[in-house]
């Protein structure tokens, strides 16, 4: 997989298109959740995109410290269904962490759903307070120390 790392400003209009319909295809349309996938956060975050033979496959979002959570974080975090099963889902996160050592932050924390605990907790991640909702789907908060 080819990891890219853009800033918001770097997308060309397909790019972008290819990364707001993945993201729609998965959180919107598979996890059936009705909520606002642009949410206005884009332009602040860094995004590391995998790609396969020139299609997104998989794809996370970073903020630094303080743009999201006292530390940094990691969010909508996807891979295409027709890449799954694959290791990419672990193979993006790992370079998203990578990029969020190299900035010398601390941690990382991010905003899990719960079924997905044991692949995030394979990468390092522990769990921290309660469990709660967020668009209607059970959620953890996860923090790494790095």
């Amino acid at each position: 997989m080819d990891i890219i790392i853009k800033r918001f400003t770097d997308f060309d209009i397909q790019e972008l298109y290819q990364l707001l319909q993945l993201r729609t295809e998965v959180f919107v349309v598979e996890q059936d959740c009705v909520y606002q996938d642009m949410d206005g956060k884009d332009d602040k975050a860094i995004h590391i995109l995998g790609y396969i033979n020139d299609q997104l496959a998989s794809y996370t979002r970073i903020f630094k410290p303080g743009d999201y959570f006292d530390q940094s974080s990691i969010g909508r975090v996807v891979v295409s269904p027709l890449y799954r099963g694959k290791s990419y889902g672990k193979e993006i996160m790992k370079a998203s962490i990578a990029f969020i050592k190299a900035e010398n932050y601390p941690s990382v924390k991010i905003s899990a759903q719960c079924y997905l605990d044991k692949f995030y907790t394979d990468l390092g991640f522990i769990a921290t307070g309660e469990k709660y909702l967020e668009d209607g789907i059970p959620h953890q908060a996860m923090l790494m120390e790095l």
